[in-house]
């Protein structure tokens, strides 16, 4: 009967090493990297998250810049040109200069004429104190010229009412010499009285005629005085009117004064427009920027406002980002903006100040028109202006440019 619990049978000795057995790793190693997974995971998950829900960006946007049309602001023949197409300069730069000879003259002739108006008002003022003396010197005089004519009116008034008294006197005397002539006549022819007393009759006759001859006369003589006082007590009278325009005189003069010194401002201004346009033929930029589209060259003849040459000015830049309509919920001004920029491989500060007041496609030359009912709706873009915040910091060799693309991010929620 055989052993139920037969000896295990002898293991074979070998001379080599037994083989490495690879074991697996435990199992809490296992848990660690699941677990670092997840969280990689949830943080790539909360960053797209988070951009989605606190920023907003777009790659439709490119820098802004101004523009400057720089024209001459008189006519007149080009002497210098200073720059040359996409030269920087700075503002207060020459550009170019025109002929200034004919505005020199000009200033010169503005000079006379101002001189010449300064030496009119000078003599209008002073003569605003003579007036005055001159004309209350007259107003007295004829007040006292009135006075004496009217005594002399008077006085010749007498001298006539004597003279008509004289001729009344004289007349009665020659009425009574002839009388007494006609009753001697037939007394001296019958000898009743002698021949001595009747040419006594006929002198006395001939002397009151003669007497009263010059009564009459002298009436003449009176009332030809009277006449000429009376004359001039009435030039004495218009003299007197005119001497009481004296006020009226002294304002006249007054008013040439101040005429003759707003001439002198008119000349002055004339004198300040002259300067100004020879001030014009040395045509400087405006503003620090880059020379493009130059148009002007030596001894060419350029009008008043002609462009001469266009002006990237460099100095105030900003960005129109074109953002869906979809992207303005939370959008606002104020708002932070992180700028990159293609060219510089940079990004720059800004932050939204303006919010367009229509869409791109109403501001466009053709604006859609949806009439026939088909009507399809397309996410429409609204520009948005974003300015730099220290733009003269992170830029100050100017290599931003008007027109380069930039991919802004604003961020909507703080």
């Amino acid at each position: 009967m055989a052993d139920p619990n037969p000896a295990p049978a002898p293991q074979p000795e070998h001379n080599s090493a037994p083989e490495t057995e690879i074991e697996a790793p435990p199992r809490p190693r296992r848990r660690g990297i699941l677990i670092i997974a997840i969280l990689v995971a949830v943080l790539v998950a909360l960053g797209f998250w988070w951009r989605s829900t606190f920023s907003e960006n777009t790659d439709d946007a490119q820098v802004n810049g101004h523009l400057i049309q720089v024209s001459s602001r008189i006519a007149g023949q080009v002497l210098n040109v200073d720059v040359e197409e996409n030269q920087m300069v700075k503002a207060g730069d020459p550009i170019a200069e025109l002929d200034p000879r004919d505005y020199q003259v000009a200033v010169e002739n503005a000079e006379a004429a101002l001189a010449s108006a300064k030496a009119n008002a000078a003599a209008a003022r002073v003569n605003v104190p003579i007036i005055t003396i001159n004309t209350g010197s007259n107003l007295r005089s004829a007040n006292a010229d009135v006075s004496g004519a009217h005594a002399t009116v008077a006085q010749a008034e007498q001298q006539l009412d004597a003279a008509r008294a004289t001729v009344a006197q004289a007349q009665a005397n020659n009425f009574k010499a002839q009388s007494d002539l006609d009753r001697y006549k037939p007394l001296v022819e019958k000898d009743v009285i002698s021949k001595q007393q009747f040419d006594a009759a006929v002198a006395a006759a001939d002397a009151s005629k003669a007497a009263l001859a010059n009564a009459l006369a002298g009436q003449q003589a009176a009332e030809d005085a009277v006449r000429v006082a009376h004359e001039r007590e009435t030039q004495a009278q218009a003299a007197l009117k005119y001497a009481e325009t004296a006020p009226q005189q002294v304002l006249a003069q007054d008013a040439r004064a101040k005429q003759a010194e707003a001439q002198v401002e008119e000349a002055q201004a004339q004198l300040d427009q002259a300067r100004l346009n020879l001030s014009y033929t040395k045509i400087v930029a405006p503003a620090d920027g880059i020379i493009t589209r130059k148009s002007v060259e030596i001894d060419q003849n350029v009008s008043a406002g002609q462009n001469l040459l266009t002006l990237v000015s460099l100095q105030d830049l900003w960005i129109t980002a074109n953002f869906k309509e979809t992207q303005l919920l939370h959008m606002h001004a104020g708002e932070p903006v992180k700028i990159h920029v293609d060219s510089t491989d940079k990004d720059y500060s800004g932050r939204v100040t303006q919010i367009g007041g229509a869409t791109g496609s109403v501001l466009s030359l053709f604006p859609p028109e949806n009439a026939t009912g088909n009507y399809v709706k397309v996410v429409q873009r609204v520009p948005v202006r974003i300015d730099f915040t220290n733009l003269a910091k992170e830029d100050p060799h100017h290599e931003l440019r008007p027109g380069l693309s930039v991919e802004p991010k604003v961020t909507v929620k703080n």
